[in-house]
């Protein structure tokens, strides 16, 4: 097939654990290797390339399934955010890298006093480990007693966040579902929570404060030492933060 020029596509299973089964020796000869990714819940699905000889594996496409088949989404962040709220606790607007696409997602969580003797932790597209650090360090770092409460957290349409990026949104989220106070709808909140509390740099920070001005978001809350060398976003007032305490006084309306 090499010889004659013939692209051949092979359809191959994959394992819970997430890897294709059958012997290594087919990932190695073939040039590209594709992982199309969904959830059967949820109408998008996610093409990312894990091998390509001819060209980058930092780029993703998103489709979304509808009647005749699979179609393009040529706009992720508008598709993620169209059923958002901008008026409830619990909810803010956060900013992920797929490659080296960013994409707007919509992060919510609902903190609720338990009813059982052991508060529930349940999170839908974080890991929920994570999440048991942030709240360490909202308690910790900035005395919010969440020890007697439910905490749910979820991400919006079903996305999977993996990136610390997200951290901030997060626990963002959570206090504001917590203090029931609505987050600025307007603005975006990136950054990675360290466990004293602070907000560290996170990558690509201009083509992340990009989407959010192409998306018509006008404040972004962002780490302090991610600003060396951005420029300017007309039209996006950028408040760099270096604690969470501080991050969360900027993200409330």
């Amino acid at each position: 097939a090499k010889r004659s020029a013939i692209p051949i596509f092979m359809i191959g299973h994959v394992t819970k654990e997430g890897y294709i089964a059958g012997p290594k020796t087919l990932e190695h000869m073939v040039d590209c290797l594709l992982l199309f990714e969904g959830d059967r819940d949820h109408m998008y699905r996610v093409l990312r390339a894990v091998k390509n000889r001819f060209g980058s594996t930092r780029e993703i496409g998103v489709f979304e399934m509808t009647e005749r088949g699979l179609a393009e989404v040529a706009n992720p962040s508008a598709f993620f955010l169209s059923e958002r709220r901008g008026d409830a606790s619990g909810s803010d607007v956060g900013c992920i890298l797929e490659g080296t696409r960013p994409i707007l997602v919509e992060i919510q969580a609902l903190v609720a006093p338990t009813s059982y003797g052991v508060p529930q932790r349940t999170s839908s597209g974080v890991d929920h480990r994570r999440v048991a650090l942030l709240l360490a360090v909202l308690e910790k770092r900035v005395g919010l007693r969440l020890g007697t409460f439910d905490v749910f957290v979820n991400v919006a349409g079903g996305v999977r966040v993996d990136e610390p990026a997200a951290d901030l949104g997060i626990a963002v989220a959570i206090a504001s579902s917590m203090q029931n106070k609505v987050v600025d709808p307007q603005a975006i909140v990136i950054g990675e929570v360290g466990l004293s509390g602070e907000i560290r740099a996170v990558a690509h920070l201009d083509k992340r404060l990009a989407e959010a001005q192409r998306m018509g978001f006008q404040r972004a809350v962002v780490p302090q030492s991610s600003l060396k060398g951005i420029r300017r976003m007309a039209g996006v007032q950028v408040a760099g933060v270096e604690r969470l305490e501080q991050a969360l006084k900027e993200s409330f309306t």
